[in-house]
């Protein structure tokens, strides 16, 4: 039995006055000033407390199978739970793919055995060994469980590959991801090519090579029909032409990392490598139009584009270091930090809560008396030290070792299962 004390409520973008919440046997059992505090609950309180449903961050890279050493599901979970999330979508791109109906099995059955109330979502490689050449067995792992279909980090590079995945997934009205980049127009590329990267003589990504990427799979999307989501997009013509496919009807959506939100190309001066991530940080013009594109709907949610790397891929010198930075424990925070003046503390969380889930076709959980509890809880006044000590992840790739941000995780709820942080 868990007994909340006055803390307000979050949903749907939209606040409401302090209350308490009894949860008893996974279940809200009341919601209501005052509650007299149950004999043997476990109660948790605090000044600012806020509670929304369960936040979900989809795309997460876990690396197990295959690549453990990095990050495996035991340590992706308890780093999602230590960032306020409830649910997570991991991309398929493990050794062995997730691109079967065994490896959806797998992750699914290895994630149900952890004591964390963190639920995991595969979602299914669209090709074989995520290559980009044949169609992986779509019907099958939708069946097994699988979510949706993505080559996840390796974007799909042959247009007629993913013509045939569209058509195909309309079957089991499935959802197709693809991160759009050309990596022949990138080619070599380290970081936004701009001013700064002229002056730091680094090969450059063209903002062309995301551009033309949105814009040939919304012609592909408008041709085949099925439901597209475009995964992690950080330039202002790509709000542009997503914003135009969905007036014109055209089912897609797309996302955006905390990161690219908060910070652009100037960080990279002084050549830290953990600030090298794809899609690359851009230019300030660019982060105002993500920035309007989340404000008015365009972007559809926030993700943590959590890519773990053991030391010997990062600690290089910047041109030999892989792209990624872990994300799952500070992307809520790090949102709140440095956009806390342009949307409110509900409208941040609500893109955590309602709009992945929304995407994906799952149910937005509920904060109401009878419904399952699905809950995160925090305190958005209260700041907190982001040090290496704190780190659940295995990998350390992240530049925010160190930073103060604003909003304390106090705990999840999923059910029977709770956790205090």
């Amino acid at each position: 039995m868990l007994f909340i004390k006055n803390a307000r409520i979050l949903e749907g973008g939209r606040e409401s006055r302090p209350q308490d919440i009894l949860v008893r046997d996974g279940v809200i059992t009341a919601i209501a000033d005052n509650l007299e505090t149950p004999d043997g609950a476990t109660v948790w309180e605090g000044s600012s407390l806020c509670v929304s449903g369960g936040w979900f961050d989809v795309g997460v890279q876990v690396c197990d199978p295959g690549h453990e050493h990095r990050e495996d599901i035991a340590s992706a979970l308890a780093a999602a739970a230590a960032g306020g999330f409830t649910a997570i979508a991991c991309f398929a791109n493990t050794s062995p793919a997730i691109h079967s109906k065994s490896e959806v099995l797998y992750v699914k059955n290895k994630a149900a055995a952890q004591a964390v109330p963190v639920e995991l979502l595969p979602i299914g490689a669209i090709s074989h060994d995520c290559e980009g050449k044949d169609l992986a067995e779509l019907i099958d792992m939708h069946h097994a469980g699988a979510v949706a279909f993505s080559d996840g980090h390796r974007a799909v590079q042959d247009a007629g590959l993913l013509l045939r995945a569209l058509q195909y997934a309309q079957t089991i009205n499935g959802l197709i991801f693809n991160k759009p980049h050309h990596k022949t127009i990138a080619a070599g590329g380290q970081m936004h090519e701009g001013v700064i990267s002229t002056s730091l003589g680094l090969k450059a990504i063209p903002a062309l090579a995301e551009e033309l990427m949105v814009q040939r799979d919304l012609s592909l999307l408008e041709y085949a029909g099925g439901r597209l989501h475009i995964h992690l997009i950080s330039t202002a013509k790509s709000v542009e032409l997503i914003r135009v496919a969905k007036k014109q009807g055209l089912a897609v959506t797309c996302s955006v990392a905390a990161v690219n939100l908060c910070f652009t190309d100037e960080k990279m001066t002084g050549f830290d490598s953990n600030w090298k991530v794809l899609p690359p940080l851009r230019s300030a013009s660019d982060v105002d139009a993500l920035r309007k594109g989340l404000h008015d709907g365009v972007i559809d949610f926030i993700c943590s584009n959590h890519t773990p790397w053991h030391e010997e891929a990062k600690n290089l010198e910047f041109p030999y270091a892989d792209f990624g930075m872990t994300g799952l424990e500070t992307a809520f925070s790090l949102c709140l930090t440095h956009l806390g003046k342009e949307f409110s503390v509900a409208e941040l969380a609500d893109k955590f809560v309602s709009g992945p889930r929304k995407t994906l076709g799952l149910p937005v959980p509920q904060i109401k008396i009878g419904e399952k509890a699905n809950l995160t809880v925090f305190s958005p006044e209260e700041s907190w030290n982001y040090s290496e000590q704190r780190v659940r992840s295995k990998s350390k790739n992240s530049p925010l070792i160190g930073s103060v941000l604003n909003g304390r995780v106090a705990g999840i709820v999923n059910g029977m299962q709770k956790i205090a942080l």
